[in-house]
């Protein structure tokens, strides 16, 4: 790298690490002042808030860092405008793409970061967070409650149209890994019911495969009339084509965006799978995170010719900008979100058009330059 690169990447990243720092920090505390009550309730120490703290910081990374990439490269370039920095650097006969290579260039380190932290850390860090709040429920609850009550989850739905099998769940308990109150029903070809059982309990069976019910009845239909044609009580039945998942059960039906993009990826492999009309929302929160990767790119492609256009003011007018241009990032978004989720457009599109009315709003500001 040249001088003028180095100088320029060291202004850049040095005001970046203060501003993602500063709110990293304040988003940490505001979620901890609003959760702490309920940590302690649930008897957690001074060290197990500490390291959910610490689990749960990485998942705001990605929703932060488009932020403070736009806030810092409209700081920094600013400033180096208001010093007649950049306009030394053009006179010397420098184009802003040669000036700004540097920070290209660690826009696309930048965009990899965000597609690792999407596909890997924010995953983690959502599914460990979930995974403490369980374990301290659990440990308080052991007092007081049956086991079949602890971390238990409530009127769980999941249909398997592959197999044609419908189930109905009272409750399943994550610390019993066995489901209560269950119902399920068989259907063949043409969607007419054919069996139907009720049991008391029911787990998969890990060693063996399927499924195991416990004190139940099975009850036999005929397809054409509907009639029940023998009930046959049973105190235990193991069914071995039976291979749903509980883990994939427990998240069918969850909002597209309380999950994480492990859990988002295989219920919408059985969406797909299924041929469910469900498949659309979760395919289009998929492809929005997934789309995330571009910002970096996309907010340096704005940002640079909005910094350094125009006359030599306070830097702080720039800050100032990143607002009114992130309305219009938000109204694109939500403006996507609809219309992919109605069908009006595809995923695919739904997804990018933030980006793109970013860039369009970059290029504008290229050719005006010009």
């Amino acid at each position: 790298m040249t001088l003028i690169d180095r100088h320029i990447l060291r202004e850049w990243l040095g005001i970046l690490g203060l501003v993602l720092a500063a709110t990293l920090g304040l988003l940490v505390m505001h979620a901890l002042y609003d959760e702490l009550e309920d940590l302690l309730r649930l008897g957690a120490g001074v060290g197990e808030v500490v390291s959910y703290c610490l689990v749960r910081t990485p998942g705001f990374l990605a929703t932060l860092l488009p932020l403070c990439l736009l806030v810092s490269l409209l700081y920094a370039l600013g400033k180096l405008h208001h010093a007649n920095e950049i306009t030394a650097m053009r006179a010397a006969g420098l184009g802003l793409a040669r000036i700004t290579r540097s920070v290209w260039v660690a826009g696309v380190f930048f965009c990899a970061l965000v597609w690792w932290l999407n596909a890997t850390v924010v995953p983690w860090s959502v599914e460990e967070t979930r995974k403490m709040w369980e374990t301290l429920q659990v440990r308080q609850e052991l007092a007081g409650k049956p086991a079949s009550m602890v971390a238990a989850r409530t009127a769980v739905t999941f249909e398997n149209a592959a197999e044609g099998r419908l189930w109905f769940i009272n409750r399943y308990s994550q610390f019993t890994g066995r489901a209560y109150g269950v119902t399920i029903s068989e259907r063949d070809a043409e969607d007419r019911e054919t069996t139907r059982w009720l049991a008391a309990e029911a787990w998969p069976d890990e060693e063996r495969g399927g499924w195991v019910l416990r004190d139940g009845r099975e009850l036999s239909f005929d397809p054409v009339s509907g009639e029940m044609l023998r009930p046959a009580a049973f105190r235990e039945k193991w069914i071995e084509r039976f291979d749903e998942d509980p883990e994939l059960m427990q998240v069918y039906d969850a909002r597209p965006d309380s999950l994480s993009l492990f859990e988002l990826r295989r219920v919408v492999a059985h969406h797909r799978e299924t041929g469910s009309p469900k498949l659309r929302a979760y395919e289009l929160r998929l492809a929005s995170v997934m789309a995330e990767s571009l910002m970096p790119l996309v907010i340096i492609a704005f940002a640079v010719p909005f910094a350094v256009a125009g006359v030599r003011v306070n830097p702080a007018v720039g800050v100032s900008k990143a607002l009114g241009l992130f309305i219009l990032y938000f109204i694109a978004m939500r403006l996507g979100l609809v219309l992919g989720g109605r069908g009006t457009m595809p995923v695919a599109i739904a997804a990018v058009l933030p980006h793109a009315a970013l860039l369009g709003a970059g290029a504008w500001a290229w050719a005006r330059m010009r």
